[in-house]
């Protein structure tokens, strides 16, 4: 999808907001609010009012939206229960991006919130013993970020070796051998909704969330090796010329039997998991049931590599049923994954749907394949097909642009670019070509600035102003401060061998 050109929007002013209670008819462009505590990832604080100095109020004026707030099931009439299908992908999302349709705006960053939960959650102070692993106990997850109101439990937490050099994406540890382990990071998990978010949603939902990297890019260059096809790496495809980027592949793949969190790779995590909730819900149940994955930056690329894995695995295929279950990923900032028989058979062969979320101006997403990729001319890119270094991106994309945002400052810093809640700004503020920029849910745009310094000084929010309390030092009872003892970690179920037998998978634990 083509860049998207948008009109020139007047600066910023500043104002200064009182939250009042909910209103269904006020649709202001907010400039400023108030930055919600580190425990609170999403705070929807909807149609503040703007107390205006008379000598900014013309341009403020300028920056207000004379039309009603957006309710995403108005227009149609239906809402996500009914659309759900549409909304997952099964048109391609077709005449929902432009303009803009509401649910669809919605979805994604509710989507985008459960793969930046994934980076809220994660423990990077090298100083902590814990470093490298996730912070809360699965149980109190989402209730520890904010989340509870979303309607989904963990059912698994996902881990991965760093048997191959990869600085800059795995967290270690300074505590040496006090610490939780040498050689695993968590890098995301599984979930699925509960019973009142899928009378909700309209389906039982199965998320895939993987974590990525916040600010440092350097992993791209470590990870541009070359293609191998991914029946190598076990997936079961009949075509040796589908392949994948190998870094991506063995970073799917890769384990240690002598670690308990890593002895099975995150692929094995995921396909054993997935095929237990699908049999369970699907199967035994008879539910209608989703699989939705979804990640940024190198997160998107495993959640791209787990989706094609899970269709080509024939999970989604249950007994009675004579459509398979849907898959979508829902990408944001993420790096090409695969060759052109990659894309043909994502696409085509195994049927996912797939929408990816980007900003023109950062670079992940324009490689691996700087010289050869989808947008060359197709004769050019058939010639092409056999270098180790071609490469085509998979599904749909959503094209978004940060200088749309009179909220965002003009930064050389391409770690802005890439940043995740950035983007779901975007999202948030996006209606279309030619539409102005406007919050259509109020969501914070202080969150921006939890990992980077993105918006604009005169909204008076810190940079990088996310953190534990006291960095996670609390004070004993004889007076001394102490690193806090975590909770017991989670690590695999006690059922993962079976499954992998059953999936034709062997066991050597």
């Amino acid at each position: 999808m083509a860049a998207i050109t948008q009109p020139k929007l007047p600066p910023a002013s500043i104002a200064i907001y009182r939250p009042l209670p909910p209103r269904r008819h006020t649709h202001l462009l907010i400039t400023s609010l108030p930055s919600p505590p580190p425990s609170m990832r999403a705070a929807k604080v909807r149609s503040p009012f703007a107390v205006r100095d008379d000598s900014m109020s013309s341009i403020i004026a300028d920056l207000e939206m004379d039309e009603e707030e957006e309710d995403p099931t108005e227009g149609s009439g239906r809402g996500l229960a009914d659309r759900w299908r549409e909304i997952h992908g099964r048109d391609d999302w077709a005449g929902l991006l432009d303009p803009m349709d509401p649910l669809l705006r919605s979805e994604l960053i509710r989507y985008g919130e459960f793969s930046q939960a994934c980076y809220d959650a994660f423990d990077y102070d090298p100083v902590s013993r814990f470093c490298g692993s996730c912070k809360y106990n699965r149980r109190s997850f989402f209730a520890c970020l904010g989340m509870a109101d979303h309607g989904y439990a963990i059912t698994r937490y996902l881990y991965a070796t760093s048997n191959f050099n990869l600085p800059n994406f795995f967290r270690t540890s300074r505590a040496g051998a006090k610490t939780w382990s040498q050689k695993a990071n968590w890098i995301g998990y599984i979930a699925v909704s509960d019973d009142e978010a899928s009378a909700r949603i309209g389906r039982r939902d199965v998320v895939v969330a993987w974590r990525g990297t916040v600010t440092r890019l350097e992993w791209i260059a470590d990870l541009m090796d070359f293609l191998r096809p991914v029946a190598e790496v076990g997936i079961p495809c009949p075509d040796s010329a589908v392949k994948v980027e190998s870094g991506f592949a063995d970073l799917y793949t890769d384990k240690d039997p002598t670690c308990r969190f890593c002895k099975y790779s995150a692929r094995e995590q995921v396909i054993t998991e997935v095929r237990k909730l699908v049999e369970h819900y699907a199967g035994a149940k008879g539910e209608e049931v989703s699989i939705s994955v979804t990640g940024h930056s190198l997160g998107s690329a495993l959640a791209m590599l787990s989706a094609y894995d899970i269709t080509e695995m024939g999970l989604t295929r249950v007994e009675g049923k004579a459509e398979p279950l849907p898959v979508a990923v829902f990408s944001f900032s993420g790096p090409r994954v695969g060759n052109a028989r990659f894309k043909e058979r994502f696409e085509e062969g195994v049927g996912i749907k797939a929408i990816r979320v980007v900003n023109v101006h950062d670079t992940v997403p324009k490689v691996p394949g700087i010289l050869f990729n989808e947008r060359i001319p197709a004769a050019i890119r058939r010639m092409a097909e056999g270098l180790p270094w071609s490469y085509s991106h998979v599904g749909v994309e959503l094209a978004l642009d940060h200088k749309w945002s009179p909220f965002l400052k003009d930064t050389g810093d391409p770690s802005c670019f890439h940043n995740l809640e950035a983007h779901l700004h975007l999202l948030d503020g996006y209606h279309g070509k030619g539409h102005r920029f406007v919050l259509a849910s109020a969501r914070d745009p202080a969150l921006v600035n939890k990992a980077c310094d993105f918006l604009k000084d005169h909204h008076m929010v810190p940079p990088f102003w996310r953190q534990d309390e006291n960095k996670g030092m609390t004070r004993a009872h004889d007076g001394r401060w102490v690193q806090r003892n975590l909770h017991e970690i989670d690590d695999h179920p006690e059922d993962t061998p079976y499954l992998l037998r059953r999936l034709g998978l062997k066991d050597h634990h």
